[in-house]
């Protein structure tokens, strides 16, 4: 048989009210108690009734989380952290792609189409600064314009991008190519390039434009790039892709074509997915904390249920993931 509320309060010897008091987490309950009721809620096994309360509070219980596409694998790491995130909080996550597709990101920001959860965290990748949600609870991933007003998470794109770069020089590379110029989500872009522009100034070299290529940033994009590259002009000695997709592509061109990686060539990506830590060589990259980006969504969508919820702009941190790849 279940453990009801008036089981944990005969067992504490305290109040129904006081039991639902620690249960909903209630500010107005002295430590004591709450320790005391906790105990009871331990020894007893008690599992609250999610069912019930969410008739009481008008809510559904879960999130939708869109994502452009599942082809990037970071994206498939990013619905598995908030998926991780949501489980602890009792909460579901249902999970749709855009397609990169403007009016599909503005139809879920302003809550229309069929969302019948509670709140949208969205990787958009379309959205301008212009674009503005409707008072559903909306939380947005990724880089965004200066200026917007939607609640974010981010991290500090320009930042990690330099310390990429500045791994790179730190182990000698001088002549380090920019892969995937121009393209992506269009303020990662700037971001990281700002970045690679700053650690290359930071440490007295000149950034040069033949050594800014575009492609996009896909496996097999990067290494046609990098092949072509490699029959037209200097061979440089460092490569910072702008994803992980884009650096795995430069690595199977340059095992191809018989160059050592990192012997002649170091190479470093952004995203740190899964096969990164699989190839051969083994990738260099920087990892995004997936958890705390997941966290910080969901804590910003339970806050926009405050009236008085002004709107967030969070950045979480990263890590610098250093593999054999650049392992001189």
């Amino acid at each position: 048989m279940a453990v009801s509320m008036s089981d944990v309060a005969r067992h504490a010897g305290v109040s129904q009210r006081t039991v639902s008091n620690v249960v909903n987490n209630y500010v107005h309950v002295s430590p004591a108690t709450r320790a005391r009721v906790q105990a009871s809620l331990d020894a007893l096994g008690y599992r609250p009734n999610t069912a019930a309360r969410r008739l009481r509070t008008g809510r559904t219980g879960t999130v939708t989380l869109a994502v452009p596409t599942f082809r990037e694998r970071y994206f498939a790491d990013l619905a598995e952290a908030v998926v991780s995130a949501a489980r602890e909080r009792s909460t579901t996550v249902l999970v749709e792609t855009t397609g990169g597709r403007h009016e599909t990101e503005l139809e879920l920001l302003r809550g229309g189409g069929e969302i019948l959860t509670d709140g949208v965290i969205m990787s958009a990748v379309s959205l301008g600064r212009t674009d503005q949600r409707s008072t559903h609870p909306v939380v947005l991933i990724g880089d965004r314009e200066p200026g917007s007003a939607i609640d974010h998470v981010a991290i500090k794109n320009r930042e990690a991008a330099q310390a990429a770069v500045s791994h790179l020089l730190d182990t000698g590379c001088r002549r380090i190519l920019l892969l995937g110029a121009n393209h992506g989500p269009r303020r990662s872009y700037q971001l990281r390039r700002q970045g690679y522009q700053a650690a290359l100034k930071k440490y007295g070299t000149e950034p040069d434009p033949e050594l800014v290529v575009e492609c996009d940033w896909t496996t097999a994009a990067a290494a046609d790039a990098v092949t072509a590259l490699l029959a037209e002009r200097a061979l440089p000695d460092g490569i910072f892709a702008m994803n992980d997709s884009a650096a795995l592509g430069a690595l199977r061109a340059l095992v191809r074509a018989g160059i050592d990686v990192p012997g002649k060539v170091s190479v470093i990506g952004f995203d740190d997915i899964v096969e990164a830590g699989l190839s051969t060589p083994s990738l260099s990259t920087v990892a995004p904390l997936l958890d705390d980006i997941a966290s910080m969504a969901l804590d910003l969508l339970e806050e926009q249920l405050d009236e008085d919820h002004v709107p967030q702009h969070r950045m979480a941190g990263y890590e610098l993931r250093v593999r054999e790849s650049t392992g001189r």
